[in-house]
């Protein structure tokens, strides 16, 4: 590592160098695999300018605060801080992991990021939790109720007409007696889908019903509609396995951030605009975006264990 800035600050780094170093920094510190050697060639760094400090305090301070980033423009001669931008991103990324702690806590069964797990629940029905996932159960003798508190899980609904198998959680209530589909509720826009069988949707817009094939889609104003979908794509995931058919390369690395700590932030917007067609493995993150790298022309560069930037390769 150099003593005088960070690991992986590019020399074409966009904005104020000494702000985006100090972002650099404050992440590279954060990071559980820092070393006592940059600690050493930080404390360095820090003590050769008295700007060096004080732009560290500042990138700290909202690292602590965890409410407004700190903008380089008005103090630095006007340019942007891409960097410095990006790494306080890729701390957010850090530090919200942690909010999954309370979910876990009330949980029955729950993963971690980048994790998976199936269960047969005490009816027989299986249930896979994807990435970072919690789940808690309240079977009854009137309902198998199952509460989704993060995360997205596929359910293999056993039947039994006299009591329905409902899911709920962020909104929705899900339906079924007997059949295949997921429901996922972090905030995408299609947050239940039908593989097999059946479900009824509730929710805060209106009900839905939704058949094999179909998803629900959240649209503006609260509506929802259903729509045809390849539903077995988007749970391949079951089987270790992201397929994707001509989706934006911004929607990929989301797809991707889901299964690894930290961030992955692209610095150029038409990076994202870029289209990829194939099949990447979730279980090895670092070897997904190397793919990316390769064939849709992008450079990666890994600030920390929990910031990846994104550029153009060329």
């Amino acid at each position: 590592m150099s003593q005088s800035i960070p690991p992986e600050a590019s020399d074409d780094a966009e904005g104020d160098p000494v702000y985006e170093q100090a972002a650099l920094w404050v992440a590279r510190l954060s990071s559980p695999d820092a070393t006592a050697a940059d600690r050493k060639a930080f404390e360095a760094w820090r003590a050769a300018d008295p700007a060096h400090a004080e732009a560290y305090a500042e990138m700290d301070q909202w690292r602590r605060t965890m409410g407004r980033v700190p903008d380089p423009r008005r103090r630095r001669r006007g340019k942007p801080a891409g960097l410095a931008v990006a790494a306080a991103l890729g701390l957010a990324g850090a530090l919200g992991h942690h909010i999954g702690l309370f979910d876990r806590l009330r949980a029955d069964a729950w993963t971690d990021v980048g994790g998976f797990r199936a269960e047969t629940l005490a009816d027989g029905s299986r249930v896979d939790l994807n990435t970072d996932t919690a789940l808690a159960l309240h079977y009854t003798a009137a309902e198998r109720g199952i509460e989704l508190l993060r995360g997205e899980a596929a359910f293999e609904v056993v039947p039994d007409s006299r009591r329905p198998f409902v899911v709920r959680g962020k909104g929705l209530s899900v339906r079924a007696v007997g059949t295949r589909f997921f429901v996922r509720v972090d905030g995408v826009a299609t947050p239940v889908g039908v593989a097999e069988g059946q479900v009824e949707v509730t929710t805060p817009g209106g009900r839905a019903g939704l058949r094999a094939g179909e998803t629900l889609v959240r649209e503006q104003a609260s509506r929802v509609t259903t729509e045809r979908s390849d539903v077995a794509r988007m749970m391949a995931w079951r089987e270790g396995r992201l397929v994707f058919s001509g989706q934006p390369l911004s929607v990929v690395l989301a797809e991707l951030e889901r299964y690894r700590r930290g961030r992955i932030v692209s610095l150029d917007p038409t990076v994202g605009t870029r289209r990829f067609s194939g099949t990447l493995d979730p279980r090895d993150t670092d070897e997904a975006l190397a793919v990316l790298a390769t064939t849709m022309d992008v450079r990666i560069t890994r600030v920390t264990p929990l910031l990846v930037l994104v550029r153009p390769g060329s």
